[in-house]
């Protein structure tokens, strides 16, 4: 028979080969000998002990003595998605470097969700938050803050809250793809947008709108909403069934990735060509546009810096030597054959 694990040494074992109470050792093991007057040679000999019999602090007890867990909760929307996951991946890498361990959720855009994440987080005594705010769910996230916990808001922020974000520069980003589509001839530009009061997706409704301003174009926006995101899609998309009306729109820029990959889908299901008959532009990267008929040109995140920096402001916070930082990062136009 193989042998088991060989049992934790535990204090009471340390206690019982000195003879002395778990209390004693507890004492020495915490740094409070002089506080409690523990003599000094039995100080050595308990020390000695613990060296000698391989003890292990218990993660736990270690965490009441100096107040942390090492342990960092991250709440982003949808794990599943490829941005959000390579994000939460490097921010694992990176806490892992800085001695912390990540507890990670999706939220689903989501209040209930996102609070009973919190409390959960809360109850594991996490020194700190990453969090991605769910639309109109504000409450769980001025709770952090009013609790004194650390926070670093990824890819939104919540204007009203006074604490740290790491996002993109959006309206920049919408900007710079929307002039691009003009620099290449198209004058009836459509966007794509989530239906919410978001700050991100504000900034990129107001790129947006700026670039067709200035360029003497006027606004095609769809708002698409969280929960009916095909239903919607496939409203918005009625007009280009009729090849007599496809040129209402000549361009398509999607505002998120779900939502260029929900459009996509539609675009193929009406046979349109891209770019002969609408051009299009999605915001993240994706491995399926690299397959997709015309590879698809898109606006490109920097989700690993973004998740290092946010990493890099949250220990600085847990540690006590950060300030508020509000980042705003640039983004990348990577160009294909999709315009």
């Amino acid at each position: 028979m193989s042998k088991g694990r060989s049992k934790r040494v535990s204090l009471k074992d340390i206690a019982n080969k000195l003879g002395v109470s778990t209390a004693l050792v507890s004492y020495v093991l915490n740094g409070q000998e002089k506080e409690k007057r523990v003599g000094a040679e039995i100080v050595i000999k308990i020390r000695q002990a613990l060296e000698e019999m391989n003890y292990v602090p218990n993660h736990i007890a270690r965490s009441l003595r100096n107040g942390k867990t090492q342990t960092i909760g991250l709440i982003v929307t949808d794990i599943a998605n490829p941005f959000f996951s390579s994000m939460a991946r490097c921010i694992e890498d990176e806490a892992g470097k800085k001695g912390y361990t990540v507890i990670i959720g999706s939220s689903d855009e989501n209040c209930n969700k996102s609070r009973r994440l919190v409390d959960t987080m809360l109850n594991r005594q996490v020194d700190g938050f990453i969090i991605v705010p769910a639309d109109g769910c504000y409450d769980y996230a001025t709770l952090i803050v009013n609790e004194g916990f650390p926070l670093v808001m990824v890819d939104r922020y919540i204007p009203e809250l006074s604490t740290n974000y790491v996002v993109l520069d959006n309206f920049g980003a919408s900007y710079d793809a929307v002039n691009y589509l003009i620099s290449r001839g198209y004058k009836k530009i459509g966007m794509v947008a989530y239906k919410t009061n978001l700050i991100h997706m504000k900034e990129r409704i107001r790129g947006y709108t700026e670039a067709v301003k200035n360029a003497g174009l006027g606004k095609r926006i769809w708002e698409i909403r969280y929960d009916h995101q095909k239903d919607d899609i496939k409203k918005m998309t009625q007009q280009f069934q009729d090849k007599n009306n496809v040129k209402n729109v000549d361009a398509l820029f999607f505002a998120t990735n779900t939502l260029t990959m929900a459009g996509l889908y539609r675009v193929n299901e009406l046979k349109l060509q891209v770019p002969e008959e609408v051009a299009v532009i999605g915001f993240d990267g994706n491995e399926a546009f690299d397959f997709y008929s015309a590879p698809l040109t898109y606006v490109k995140q920097p989700g690993n810096e973004m998740g290092k920096e946010a990493i890099r402001i949250l220990v600085e916070q847990i540690e006590g030597s950060g300030k508020i930082s509000h980042i705003s990062l640039a983004h990348q136009l990577i160009l294909r054959n999709s315009c």
